[in-house]
């Protein structure tokens, strides 16, 4: 990636450290060779999803075609191990598509269609794991005067403060993010999951990523930089993943039948929990109770409300009634415009 001391915005220099020719996510590695994420911890984040597709296909009335939109699909992994947990009767309809900037593995599935953009029109599921904090937006900082003034940044890393935050960036900040001494300006994440959820014709659009609500804002930035399984100074130059935490309350579009809560309750309700086999399994049947445990290991891990379950699950129903397993947790509610 470039090097230089041109300065630019937050917005700016994360678009192009991350998706430019040679931004961090066209690198041949992908990103699973940089950080781990619920996909690639357990087979078990797959199968959860195949069943919230299921549920979502049977709340649809299965429609003759059942979109599955993976975005932000890394290398088709996600895809890949949903279309592996699926019974002929749903991957048979199913239409399964990547939206990722990156170019099409080779290998790929062939029924997997990739695509750079969220298709328009489809009925079905519309899963996004760990795509919005990788959205560019701009940060902001609030002088002694109290006063937001946009962040400026080189590719080399290096800081200063630039001009009054103003316009639309401004209003979202009174509305969403009134108080800190620093601000991720998040009006572009509400735009591309607002976009993405308007092109479903019908369906369920779920999100799933690190974030914050409103009554739990961090007073400081949230941006980091990840290489290699360590996390690093962001530094804009390509070589590390650019990540901010999301505003999870402000992404969500209004007018729809909306609930966010944890991963840890989203799994376990989806069938995915960390109880550890009865002992007297082993002495009957040793190689179930074997897998049984690790299974157990996996299923703890993603749950763990330390860590992969303490993620942010946000569903909006798209003119469909909510799927029979996430229809039980609590907090259900129609955000109004």
């Amino acid at each position: 990636m470039e090097h230089g001391t041109e300065w630019m915005s937050w917005r700016t220099a994360t678009e192009r450290a991350l998706y430019g020719p040679q931004g961090f996510y066209r690198r041949p590695e992908g990103p699973a060779g940089h950080f781990r994420t619920s996909v690639h911890a357990s087979p078990k984040y797959a199968a959860a999803v195949a069943r919230l597709l299921r549920e979502t296909d049977a709340a649809l009335g299965h429609p003759a075609e059942l979109a599955l939109v993976d975005v932000g699909a890394g290398r088709g992994e996600l895809l890949t191990g949903v279309l592996a947990a699926l019974g002929p009767e749903t991957a048979g309809r199913l239409r399964p598509y990547a939206v990722e900037l990156a170019e099409r593995p080779a290998g790929t599935d062939p029924r997997i269609v990739w695509t750079d953009r969220v298709p328009d029109g489809v009925s079905g599921l519309l899963f996004a794991n760990e795509w919005l904090d990788n959205v560019p937006l701009d940060l902001a900082e609030r002088g002694e005067d109290g006063r937001l003034r946009y962040q400026e940044v080189t590719a080399l890393g290096e800081r200063r403060t630039g001009a009054e935050v103003s316009g639309a960036d401004a209003a979202w900040a009174a509305e969403w993010w009134p108080e800190g001494e620093s601000v991720e300006l998040g009006g572009p994440r509400d735009a591309a999951w607002a976009g993405a959820v308007g092109a479903l014709e019908r369906g369920l659009a779920v999100a799933v990523d690190y974030a914050h609500t409103r009554d739990a804002r961090p007073y400081g930035e949230t941006l980091t930089g990840f290489r290699a399984g360590r996390e690093v100074r962001p530094v804009p130059d390509g070589s590390c993943d650019l990540t901010a935490h999301v505003a999870i309350d402000a992404v969500a579009v209004r007018g729809v039948h909306s609930l966010w809560t944890t991963q840890r309750e989203a799994l376990r309700a989806l069938g995915v929990h960390g109880t550890r086999p009865p002992l007297a399994l082993a002495s009957t049947d040793p190689v179930a109770y074997l897998r049984a445990l690790g299974g157990a290991g996996e299923g703890a891990e993603l749950t763990d409300p330390s860590g992969l379950g303490a993620f942010h699950w946000l569903a909006q129903a798209v003119r469909m009634p909510v799927p029979e397993s996430l229809a039980g947790l609590p907090g259900w509610q129609t955000l109004t415009p």
